[in-house]
């Protein structure tokens, strides 16, 4: 009897080899006929001869993959739009003794630019040479020069503020005289234009 479950046991084990190499996804394993692992009585699944230890499967013992961790979606920052004061200043040159203007097209593209315009202030001065009444004359002959110049490049002036005061507040002071005199007080013959106004900015909340 005992020859018998012996050759029994071989020819089981034998057809059971066969079955696990006719289905490739339990390699390492046996197989029944319903595709899945024979087991022995203590649960455990039945290994046949080509059985390698990367072949365990979760069914016979091998720890299930873990789930990865879920991604969590970043939080784009709230932004908000608003209305900011901004205040830019910007000089005109003249000429001697002249109230002509060459441009003015940095100031008036940045005055376009502006969400709002509050205001533009524009000061008006001479240098030292000749007298005080005619100064003033001239400086205000400056003024008025840059005023028609803004206007003429599509800047609305309605909210213009305008002062001359001559021969007031130079910038620089020159020892020279003559021609050279002329050239080094350049900078006192000028109009200051202030530009007070309001442009949208993004902020975040």
């Amino acid at each position: 009897m005992k020859k018998l479950a012996l050759c029994a046991g071989l020819i089981t084990a034998m057809g059971l080899s066969g079955v696990a190499q006719a289905h490739n996804d339990h390699a390492g394993y046996a197989v029944n006929s319903s595709d899945t692992n024979w087991k022995t009585s203590a649960g455990e699944c039945w290994q046949i001869s080509e059985y390698k230890s990367e072949d365990r499967t979760v069914d016979c013992g091998a720890e299930p993959a873990k789930e990865p961790a879920p991604v969590m979606a970043k939080e784009e920052p709230k932004t908000k739009m608003m209305m900011v004061s901004e205040t830019k200043s910007f000089v005109v040159n003249f000429a001697f003794d002249s109230s002509k203007v060459d441009s003015v097209s940095d100031i008036a593209n940045y005055a376009k630019s502006l969400e709002k315009l509050d205001a533009i202030r524009l000061s008006g001065y001479t240098d030292d040479i000749g007298s005080n009444n005619y100064n003033n004359a001239l400086s205000e002959r400056r003024v008025e020069a840059v005023e028609a110049a803004l206007t003429n490049a599509g800047v609305s002036t309605s909210n213009i503020v305008s002062h001359h005061y001559g021969e007031a507040d130079p910038v620089r002071t020159c020892a020279e005289s003559g021609s050279s005199q002329i050239s080094c007080l350049r900078a006192n013959r000028r109009v200051e234009v202030v530009i007070e106004g309001q442009n949208k900015v993004t902020v975040s909340q």
